[in-house]
């Protein structure tokens, strides 16, 4: 059912207690009530919580979040109050329901309702995650330098080598937290849109390498994909020679796909449609079976968020939404070709984060 705004809401997704409450834990319950808001942990945190919650948020300790969550309702003389089903385990919510149900509070599950509330950024926001962005593209000229250097010296990294390392130049040595694991696929590994490293398969000169990674910053992601050759001059600039002709060609038509999805993007058209931007150019050069998923997702707080840039999305897409592009060509045991970007949607255009 649509979602109601003004009704009291909970939250147990750490992101969303976050973007509530200014912290999150493993074990908490957030209940936003209009311009009130509840954050009901235990006692391993409630220092830590009432050291870093908003003003406005009241920090209640608790060895029974769900009780205390009861007799808050009870007090507040909440009559309805929204979850998301999607964020509950069964158990979890068999013990909710029957608390509301002695206080005759009635449940409304609305799934994703918290990110349909995030899916317009703030200015602050997308700052955040620019940065995050870029902090990203560094990790990705210092991984490219890394592997150039590797190539030129003669020394022998397989995928599960690079990985590590890559891993280590995302994070900048530690400082953050990386947006999901990475991928890295050498070849036919990259031909399965989210491989894992393998210590068998080697690096060497004229590989394709496809790579794809994000990092955290203050808690916001990025996420960024490139499909490079692997020579003494490598780079994951989109400009890209590969000795093997159908390499090329693959690439050439993800990048023209990927290309005018970006140039072509508008606010108020749906979500199937810029999909349609990307998907048509694949089908059209005949490949389209080999596009084996959506052409992006919103990015956040959350890895994966609103709105869905996928063939069957209806959502319409606003200003202040920021999303991947990132079409692909996947050939079974030879290769597959990948390149994304976030864009940010600014004055009914897609803007290049």
């Amino acid at each position: 059912m649509p979602f109601d705004t003004s009704l009291p809401y909970i939250v147990r997704d750490e992101n969303a207690q976050y973007y509530e409450c200014g912290f999150s834990c493993d074990n908490a319950i957030v209940l936003h009530i209009q311009d009130q808001c509840f954050f009901i942990t235990d006692s391993r945190y409630t220092l830590e919580a009432k050291q870093n919650v908003y003003k406005h948020v009241e920090v209640l300790e608790s060895s029974d979040l769900l009780d205390t969550l009861a007799t808050l309702l009870a007090m507040q003389r909440v009559k309805k109050l929204t979850f998301n089903p999607n964020e509950l385990s069964v158990g979890f919510y068999q013990t909710l329901l029957s608390h509301t149900q002695r206080h005759k509070c009635e449940l409304l599950a609305a799934p994703n309702f918290h990110q349909k509330l995030r899916i317009i950024k703030s200015d602050s926001q997308i700052a955040l995650i620019q940065k995050s962005q870029k902090l990203n593209k560094q990790a990705f000229k210092e991984f490219a330098r890394f592997v150039r250097k590797a190539i030129q010296k003669g020394k022998i990294l397989s995928e599960r080598d690079l990985h590590f390392y890559a891993t280590m130049f995302l994070s900048h040595k530690g400082v953050y937290d990386l947006s999901f694991n990475p991928i890295v696929g050498l070849n036919a590994t990259g031909a399965k849109p989210h491989a894992l490293p393998s210590e068998k398969n080697l690096c060497k000169n004229n590989d394709l390498l496809l790579f794809d990674a994000g990092i955290k910053y203050q808690r916001y992601c990025s996420d960024r994909t490139r499909t490079a050759n692997v020579c003494a001059d490598m780079s994951f600039g989109k400009s890209q020679k590969f000795a093997s002709k159908k390499q090329q060609k693959i690439y050439d038509i993800v990048l023209k796909a990927q290309e005018r999805a970006i140039s072509k993007a508008r606010s108020g058209m749906r979500g199937c449609e810029i999909d349609a931007l990307a998907r048509d150019v694949i089908e059209s050069s005949g490949y389209g079976k080999y596009f084996v998923h959506s052409t992006g997702h919103g990015v956040g707080l959350d890895i994966h968020e609103l709105p869905h840039i996928s063939a069957k999305s209806e959502e319409i897409i606003q200003d202040g939404m920021v999303f991947s592009i990132e079409p692909g060509i996947y050939l079974g045991d030879e290769f597959g070709v990948r390149i994304e970007d976030l864009v940010v949607m600014k004055n009914g255009r897609a803007e290049v984060l």
